[in-house]
């Protein structure tokens, strides 16, 4: 069984429930969706909330899945939209909290540094090819197929898929060269193969499969509302076909309804004014539905809601914010916290309201472009010194006791109004420094030496307020651990943002 092929297995499932045909589907593909997720949200227990969503998602529309869908395509685009749902859903969150993907030019092999400014940005330009590259560089590069297989699998003669393929990772290449990422197809094509997927989590593939057999029944509550919420974003990516399919038909049918179209824009722009309001009044998913009914647009104003704030995203890039500051918004357009940019002096004072209602691929750019025609600002990424803490060992007899003695790497936050404790299990310092750099308001790097995995726990009063305050609790908090953080002054990548007013 371990050898049949997708289809085979999937319609095994599909008409006899076979629970060995889906657990051998797991075991095939938990890797690359479990890759995915923890590209997006960088926190081990959140990535095996989305696998086990994505799979439960697959156990309930197996029925539905045509003989030629590719499944790691299929598996791979139903990731990426679950992971970006539930990044969006928690966006302030994670903004504060994201792994930073540092380098070191002087200490890493290129194709390292390269992989570290490529995968914050891969699933990004993934989502903007279409379908058919899409699959083609999954079945690739993801999962390493030969050429021959690509074109097997994909039903086309092998020199057609060698050109997909190609065409495919020329996008790509001009992709990370708009956003400063020089680089050939070839060394592209290589870091992807040798980076894009790990091995997941022991023991997750037989969690995975019985909760996905049961299609959610015992699944927990958050994996349960991921999994609600992509199969609404991929029925509504669906139905938004349909209608751009039918527009292009109106357009087709001449002048005369493009004439009509316009006036029924006209008579409904006080109509769709309302429902922005509406919207930016409650920024919440419960306001997400609301995007639908009003035309695509990207509108920024200064902030009628200063006694609130928030915003979300759905897995489309559509979405909105309130009372959010210049930064926020660079940030938004970036993808990246305030740490890793490099902000003008005479930046825009005032808070804003952001609301992104572009077809998918068009928001970040569409975003950057409005920030410049408002504010004057644009950015480009480039090696900068910046002030960081460098994450060092200062005890290690301190440090080894605390050793972990294996089991799942995760890392989650307990608490009542009094104290928030942090809790780290069998985490490495590196994933340990990215994940505290929010606390400090620097770049932190881990420079301890170690590839060692961990357990610790931090408390924190809720009253800790200020770079001075939390800075000094951490210091203390890591001494325990036998860790400390040194001043340095480093050279590492970083958002430049100029005025160009």
């Amino acid at each position: 069984m371990a050898d049949a092929p997708d289809a085979q297995l999937l319609e095994q499932f599909a008409r006899e429930g076979s629970e060995n045909a889906f657990s051998a589907l797991v075991e095939r593909y938990v890797g690359l969706v479990h890759s995915v997720a923890l590209r997006h949200v960088a926190n081990p227990r959140d990535a095996q909330d989305i696998t086990q969503a994505v799979f439960v998602i697959l156990a309930r529309k197996a029925d539905s899945l045509g003989a030629n869908t590719v499944l790691p395509g299929w598996l791979y685009h139903t990731a990426r939209l679950t992971a970006a749902n539930f990044q969006r859903a928690e966006a302030r969150r994670i903004r504060r909290e994201q792994e930073a993907f540092m380098q070191s030019t002087l200490e890493e092999p290129a194709t390292d540094t390269l992989w570290r400014e490529v995968s914050p940005q891969l699933d990004e330009a993934m989502a903007c090819l279409g379908a058919s590259d899409r699959d083609a560089l999954v079945l690739r590069y993801f999962q390493n197929k030969s050429v021959a297989e690509v074109g097997t699998l994909l039903g086309v003669q092998e020199n057609t898929a060698q050109k997909r393929v190609g065409r495919a990772l020329e996008k790509l290449r001009k992709f990370f060269a708009k956003r400063g990422v020089a680089s050939t197809t070839a060394i592209i094509a290589g870091v992807i193969s040798a980076n894009s997927v790990k091995a997941a989590p022991a023991g997750l593939a037989q969690t995975v499969s019985a909760v996905a057999m049961a299609k959610g029944a015992t699944a927990s509550t958050s994996t349960l509302t991921l999994a609600k919420g992509a199969l609404k974003i991929m029925a509504w990516t669906k139905a938004k076909t349909v209608v751009l399919t039918a527009a292009v038909a109106l357009l087709a049918a001449g002048t005369a309804t493009v004439a009509t179209t316009k006036l029924v824009k006209n008579r409904d722009k006080a109509s769709a004014e309302a429902i922005y309001e509406q919207i930016w009044s409650n920024p919440s998913t419960e306001s997400l539905p609301l995007l639908s009914k009003v035309p695509a647009v990207l509108l920024i104003r200064p902030t009628r809601h200063p006694e609130i704030g928030g915003g979300v995203w759905d897995a489309a890039g559509r979405g909105f914010f309130v009372n959010s500051p210049v930064s926020e918004l660079i940030g938004i357009a970036w993808n990246l916290p305030e740490t890793r940019m490099v902000l003008p002096g005479d930046m825009p004072n005032g808070n804003f309201d952001l609301l992104e209602n572009l077809p998918a691929g068009q928001n970040a750019a569409g975003l950057k472009d409005e920030i410049k025609k408002q504010f004057g600002l644009v950015g480009h990424q480039e090696i900068r010194d910046a002030d960081v803490l460098l994450l060092e060992v200062s005890d290690s007899a301190k440090l080894k006791s605390h050793g972990s003695r294996g089991g799942n790497s995760t890392a989650y936050m307990t608490g009542d109004n009094r104290t928030q404790n942090y809790h780290f299990r069998n985490e490495t310092l590196s994933h340990l420094a990215s994940s505290i750099e929010s606390f400090i308001g620097l770049p932190i790097v881990d420079r301890s030496g170690t590839a060692g995995r961990y357990n610790f726990e931090f408390q924190w009063p809720t009253g800790l307020t200020g770079t001075a305050q939390v800075g000094s609790a951490l210091r203390e908090q890591l001494a325990q651990f036998g860790l400390v953080l040194v001043p340095s002054r480093e050279s590492m990548n970083m958002l430049v943002v100029e005025n160009v007013k």
